[in-house]
């Protein structure tokens, strides 16, 4: 939008360390000032997830569980900070609604017949779209792999009963995926992933990213 030129130091995912120099912004000197807080804020915000991002990819390394972000992204940021989230090497979940149907507890409880309700989405959804059922305990998830869930929700369960899930999918249901959801946190998500999931969501690596220290000088 601005007459500036961009050179930058480093790619977009590549880490970098204090007192490394990131970019280089050459223009009018008025037009760089009244832009400088926004650029900063742009950088910052991105770097910053992308960064807490690679705290919990690396808290999980070697076990084969995916890192995914949530929908719990600020207005008009969506793409921006999942984005980031990517830089930061995790996987992205559903961009929107239409992405894939997740039936949430909020919706399962307007539903009185699972198994029916799963007969209609097939008809209606598109052919490769992916159903995910949110669960709370270990019956739930036994009801939503029977009623043909494709991804099932381990939400807020104890380390426990997600292993007792895992057992009863690897037994019944194989070709189910199961992602765990809910207080995860760096502490936490070593554990979570021992479980044997196959995926590991969180909001947090977006909405609890503190900014990091980066400024702007002028040579």
């Amino acid at each position: 939008m601005y007459d500036l030129f961009l050179e930058w130091e480093v790619e977009d995912g590549s880490r970098f360390k204090k007192g490394d120099k990131l970019l280089f912004i050459s223009g009018d000197s008025k037009t760089i000032l009244s832009l400088e807080r926004s650029i900063l804020d742009m950088v910052l915000h991105a770097s910053s997830i992308a960064t807490l991002t690679a705290q919990y990819v690396a808290a999980i390394k070697g076990t084969g569980v995916k890192l995914l972000d949530t929908r719990k992204t600020r207005p008009l940021l969506r793409v921006f900070e999942k984005y980031a989230v990517r830089c930061g090497g995790g996987i992205n979940h559903r961009m929107g609604l239409d992405d894939c149907l997740m039936l949430k507890d909020t919706h399962l409880q307007t539903i009185d017949d699972l198994e029916a309700f799963m007969k209609e989405v097939r008809q209606k959804i598109p052919f490769t779209s992916k159903v995910e059922i949110e669960c709370e305990s270990l019956g739930m998830a036994e009801k939503a792999m029977k009623a043909g869930a494709d991804i099932v929700m381990c939400d807020n369960m104890s380390l426990e009963e997600t292993k007792e899930v895992v057992l009863y999918r690897n037994a019944k249901y194989p070709h189910i995926l199961l992602e765990a959801s809910g207080n995860v946190t760096l502490e936490t998500i070593s554990a979570i992933a021992q479980t044997g999931v196959d995926a590991i969501s969180s909001g947090s690596v977006i909405h609890q990213a503190k900014w990091i220290d980066l400024s702007m000088k002028v040579e």
